[in-house]
């Protein structure tokens, strides 16, 4: 009840103040977008800063060499609330900034993550896709993109199969509900190239290592992966 009276005071707010924070709901000054400082600085960020240490969530499943996260997801909290604003609300533009802020900071220390060649979101099913009007992975991706100045591609690999929600499945559920979803269309551009997947939130890792599964086959393909939240 509380939380749905929140938001009902954030969106009317949004009337008279259309620039507000999207956790607090408080209007944003200038120099801020999408979410105020006071908010971006109690946000839970991922500590982990070596890619190939997360890249062990992926070891005997797929070729995923390195992986990344910027935010630690964590049921009820703030990135939860970031996550849905992007995913069910339209929030396009949410997507784009926390991407392109994830790899500003990535691009300032160094990380191997900055040295892909492509972006590969992960894709939706069409149906999907139709349904929500764009595709939250794409968006989080032209942040990147933003940042790095490399191609976003989603044409070589496409989502054959609509899945349903993972939230409260089983860890053999989820991995059994992405088995055999995606279908690699033309793997020649993505030949000998560093190639940088990217979602919003890494759970059991069942939906990367199902996309991993079509592009290893590709010659001299080096597979990394970024997802702005990881559980």
């Amino acid at each position: 009840m509380w939380k749905t009276l929140q938001k009902g005071w954030n969106d009317l707010l949004g009337l008279f103040f259309p620039n507000v924070c999207h956790l607090c709901g408080t209007p944003l000054v200038k120099g801020e977008e999408q979410l105020c400082l006071f908010c971006l600085s109690r946000l839970h960020y991922d500590v982990v800063t070596e890619p190939k240490e997360l890249a062990l969530n992926f070891i005997g499943r797929s070729e995923i060499c390195e992986a990344g996260s910027y935010f630690r997801f964590e049921k009820e909290g703030r990135v939860q609330k970031l996550i849905h604003e992007l995913k069910y609300y339209d929030n396009k533009e949410l997507a784009y900034l926390l991407g392109r802020k994830a790899f500003l900071n990535y691009e300032r220390k160094g990380s191997s993550l900055c040295n892909a060649d492509v972006l590969l979101p992960v894709p939706l099913h069409k149906s999907r896709l139709r349904q929500r009007g764009y595709n939250q992975s794409e968006w989080i991706a032209k942040g990147i993109s933003s940042v790095l100045g490399i191609p976003i591609d989603t044409t070589s690999v496409i989502r054959r199969k609509k899945t349903e929600t993972q939230t409260k499945r089983s860890i053999y559920e989820r991995w059994d509900n992405v088995q055999n979803i995606f279908e690699l269309k033309d793997g020649s551009k993505l030949q000998g190239k560093r190639v940088l997947l990217v979602d919003d939130v890494l759970t059991t890792g069942s939906t990367l290592n199902s996309l991993a599964g079509v592009l290893q086959s590709i010659p001299d393909i080096y597979l990394m992966a970024f997802t702005l939240a990881r559980v």
